[in-house]
């Protein structure tokens, strides 16, 4: 059975915070030509609008591409706080 990124990211959970746990400086991105957290992440977080980057962690799969991408350190990154985050879901 073939499965594509948007099925594998249906199974999942989540038990957001209202704290993200994930920071940008977006005044670091303004400079950043190839933005390639945007290309990067595989839960589209990040997006392009109006030529600025938005950031938006609900959906965040905690995989850490975001901040291995990122070589202007404008991306910091953290586990969310306990019980909070993505599960995937059972059965």
């Amino acid at each position: 059975m073939n499965s594509n990124i948007e099925d594998k990211l249906g199974t999942l959970r989540y038990n957001i915070d209202k704290e993200s746990h994930i920071l940008v400086n977006f005044e670091i991105c303004k400079n950043c030509k190839p933005k390639p957290c945007i290309l990067g992440c595989p839960a589209q977080c990040f997006e392009l609008i109006n030529d600025e980057v938005r950031f938006q962690y609900e959906d965040c799969i905690e995989c850490g591409t975001c901040k291995i991408l990122c070589d202007k350190d404008a991306i910091h990154w953290n586990y969310p706080r306990g019980t909070f985050g993505v599960a995937f879901r059972k059965g």
